[in-house]
């Protein structure tokens, strides 16, 4: 039996390009979706998936992440004191969240590339099996994603990648997986990644979509691509480079995840995310349902502005 998979990495390092100038003074990671920043929804999957070591790897402007997960005991007595009993349990319960995923903080040091924050927190690791989610997917799921990929990993003793069905048409945006065998109940063996590929040339009807079961070969793997690197200073270190350099030759698995996956990286998707959870809040989704009506019937017919 593998060992059970306690140790978690959120590569938060990123810049935040594509939702500038939003994110210049504020982390993409920090913006909300619902009323939790998108981060929150991540650290809470993996506490609830039986995570009880989170790494999150940083970078300089990112200390706001760091304040909303540090416990605040002066706030809570402020606002008990004042009678604001839900406000100083909500701020408390975010405190107690870092305490039961044992959250720490690495800033990133290395070559760009999302492989580098996860060999960075690897270092830390051994030989363990750890678990890594960007932290601008917020998943809704009854049994958590990371749980779902935990469970792969129980079954095969290997490396496994979150994946989703998409679209032919929307290869483009993501790496696809070339699948060798279905294994039943999602689970599939497959022998590597393609990255973005135009849908005649797509491999599979899949995409990986940011969640990951790495094990130390595939550390191994990032290890040697950072040492070359170092010596010839070109390109980036990809986290599916090292994926695909260990599935040339050792087994890998992709888990079909069930549940809804909302991206928050783009301004379109971030909207959709925001608008998704706010319609599933059973405060905010009457509001915005009824808001949602009279839009509609105000652009009706006969309701636009004079000739």
């Amino acid at each position: 039996m593998p060992p059970t998979i306690r140790r978690a990495v959120i590569p938060a390092a990123g810049l935040g390009s594509r939702l500038l100038p939003l994110t210049k003074a504020i982390p993409k990671e920090m913006l909300p979706v619902g009323d939790k920043p998108v981060i929150e929804h991540t650290v809470r999957e993996l506490v609830a998936s039986g995570i009880t070591d989170i790494t999150i790897v940083v970078s300089g402007g990112k200390s706001v992440i760091q304040d909303h997960f540090r416990p605040s005991p002066a706030l809570v007595d402020r606002l008990r004191a004042d009678g604001k009993t839900a406000y100083a349990d909500a701020v408390e319960e975010v405190g107690e969240l870092a305490r039961q995923g044992h959250i720490t903080y690495l800033d990133q040091h290395g070559p760009y590339g999302n492989g580098t924050p996860v060999l960075n927190a690897a270092r830390n690791f051994g030989d363990e099996p750890i678990i890594v989610l960007w932290p601008d997917d917020v998943f809704v799921a009854e049994v958590p994603r990371a749980q779902q990929l935990i469970r792969a990993y129980e079954v095969t003793n290997s490396p496994v990648l979150a994946l989703l069905p998409i679209a032919p048409g929307d290869s483009e945006r993501y790496g696809v997986p070339v699948v060798k065998e279905d294994l039943d109940d999602g689970l599939l063996r497959i022998v590597g990644l393609v990255e973005k590929p135009k849908a005649e040339d797509a491999p599979s009807a899949f995409a990986a979509i940011g969640g990951y079961v790495i094990t130390p070969g595939i550390i191994d793997e990032l290890r040697e691509q950072t040492a070359r690197w170092y010596e010839h200073r070109t390109g980036e270190v990809y986290l599916a480079d090292a994926i695909n350099a260990y599935a040339s030759s050792r087994a890998v698995y992709g888990q079909v995840i069930q549940g809804r996956w909302y991206d928050t990286g783009n301004p379109a998707d971030y909207l959709v995310a925001q608008f998704a959870s706010a319609l599933a809040h059973p405060e905010y989704g009457p509001v915005l349902r009824a808001l949602a009506r009279d839009l509609d019937h105000a652009d009706g017919p006969g309701t636009g502005p004079a000739a």
